[in-house]
């Protein structure tokens, strides 16, 4: 049985990885007024970060159309028997559940949707995984075994500067933005039963930080080979400061760097930054 991987643009998985390991991607769209553009194909984080410090109103955000998923799916099976289609938690997003309707429309190809619980390089990681076992010529079901065995060690804990882009997108409550702006808190969040709760309320971004690290720390500590990822919504120059200053210390982790892309960034706002991890 041929098998292939596809998620979605908000996994951010770098062009170059996706391409060597054959991921198939289906863009969600970031729609400024009347002009709508997909994530990584008509617009790139780098321009919808210049494009967002020029407009005054917040973009909105919208999943792939169901005909698309159906369009691709059917090119798929062209060539594949198969397809595991792994998306971003169905607890912010209906992309998820679009996967399962167009799933259940085609014919000529099993579709095996699934739910990251999660979203962006964490997500992605599932793609990866998928991937390389791909490769290993394991079987869907053994795939989503080993998908669902990730699910027990996978974590990520992430920090926004401005909280009012959660709170406008309905993504956190308001009465949690109102008081977090209030006192300059910098909370760490983190993904709970599929949507996004605040772990800790830290005073300062530098503090926040630290709080991250912690968490980290208590796993890495152990020695266990990781694969981790520091994401960063337009702060490159500090992203990669982190690896390096992480990677010094924990010889043994896989380091990726990925970022806040614009549909997720749209929901973050400029200069948060996270970290995530799992066993290998």
């Amino acid at each position: 049985m041929k098998t292939a991987i596809l998620t979605d643009s908000t996994a951010y998985i770098p062009k170059e990885v996706r391409e060597k390991l054959q991921i198939k991607m289906i863009p969600l769209s970031v729609i400024f007024g009347q002009e709508s553009y997909r994530e990584e194909i008509d617009m790139t984080a780098e321009q919808f970060w210049k494009e967002i410090k020029e407009r005054e109103d917040l973009p909105t955000t919208s999943q792939p159309p169901i005909g698309e998923f159906v369009n691709m799916y059917e090119e798929l099976a062209k060539e594949y028997d198969a397809v595991i289609s792994i998306h971003l938690s169905s607890g912010i997003s209906g992309t998820f559940n679009g996967a399962v309707t167009a799933g259940q429309m085609v014919e000529g190809i099993k579709v095996y949707p699934y739910d990251s619980e999660i979203s962006c390089m964490a997500q992605g990681f599932y793609a990866i995984e998928a991937a390389e076992l791909i490769k290993e010529e394991k079987s869907p079901e053994e795939i989503l075994k080993r998908l669902d065995e990730m699910k027990q060690s996978l974590r990520a804990y992430f920090m926004v500067d401005d909280l009012s882009h959660l709170k406008r997108g309905g993504r956190l409550s308001g009465a949690q933005a109102f008081v977090g702006s209030l006192l300059q808190i910098k909370p760490v969040l983190h993904f709970v039963d599929k949507v996004i709760v605040p772990y800790e309320k830290i005073r300062t971004r530098k503090k926040a930080l630290k709080r991250i690290y912690e968490l980290f720390d208590e796993v890495a500590s152990q020695n266990v080979p990781l694969r981790a990822t520091i994401i960063h919504a337009n702060r490159p120059d500090e992203a990669e400061k982190m690896k390096q200053e992480l990677a010094q210390k924990y010889p043994h982790v896989e380091f990726y760097i990925s970022y806040f892309g614009p549909v997720i960034g749209t929901h973050l706002g400029e200069g948060a930054i996270g970290l995530g991890w799992y066993k290998k």
